[in-house]
């Protein structure tokens, strides 16, 4: 256990920076060359930026910190889900990122909820259930749900709404038997886009639930002590 209190040490110190989406090599190559020594810095952004402090060790540098045998383990066991996630979740766009270590879906809100509203559509529960079954049949993991709106607007309208749509998210899953306890949410209102506010498909782009998915301290610890599965 002393390694893992390590590693979360290493981790509340290491400083925010942005998450790289995975290019042409596989989540197992990247965590064996995270942990032969490449950017340890990168490995630190998901824990960092989804998860606020909580539970630091999730995603973060883990090949870099435990070695690469540990970062490959992982990156085999993200890979495998992402896969399954791509064919299964329709209505969301599926990536790897965190150098291999971790999952980014991303719901555009048009899918998921009115212009406005923080209330599921019909359609959007069928994908959100077949989530579901994913995140359960993957335990080890933690799972942070962001609101995020576009630019139209006050923030004292688009802050509370991108918190209501990621509330609405956690809440379906929760019912659908994902345990709460391994999932958080966050609103950015406006304050993260990803394309240009000043069109309206930019807008459409960032009116947005992004869904992360990393390793717990369980995978962790199987990671390093190699019985990850």
């Amino acid at each position: 256990m002393k390694i893992i209190k390590h590693i979360a040490i290493y981790l509340l110190g290491a400083s925010i920076i942005s998450m790289t989406a995975c290019s042409n090599m596989s989540n197992t190559s990247k965590g064996t060359a995270i942990g032969a020594g490449s950017g340890a810095a990168v490995g630190a952004g998901v824990g960092a930026i989804t998860g606020k402090g909580k539970g630091a060790a999730i995603g973060a540098g883990i090949g870099a910190v435990l070695g690469g045998v540990a970062g490959a383990l992982i990156g085999k066991k993200m890979d495998k889900q992402a896969e399954e996630l791509k064919q299964q979740v329709e209505g969301a766009e599926v990536e790897t990122v965190n150098n291999g270590e971790a999952i980014k879906l991303t719901f555009d809100s048009g899918i998921l909820f009115a212009t406005g509203k923080a209330d599921l559509s019909e359609a959007s529960k069928i994908s959100l259930a077949k989530f579901a079954v994913s995140l359960q049949q993957n335990p080890n993991t933690d799972v942070t749900i962001e609101g995020h709106t576009d630019n139209t607007g006050s923030d004292s309208v688009n802050q509370p709404l991108s918190e209501n749509r990621a509330r609405s998210v956690y809440s379906f899953l929760a019912a659908q038997g994902v345990n709460s306890q391994r999932m958080h949410t966050v609103g950015y209102s406006s304050y993260r886009p990803v394309a240009d506010n000043s069109t309206a498909d930019g807008r459409s782009k960032n009116r947005r639930v992004e869904v992360y998915i990393t390793a717990n301290q369980q995978m962790i610890e199987q990671a390093h002590a190699g019985t990850l599965k």
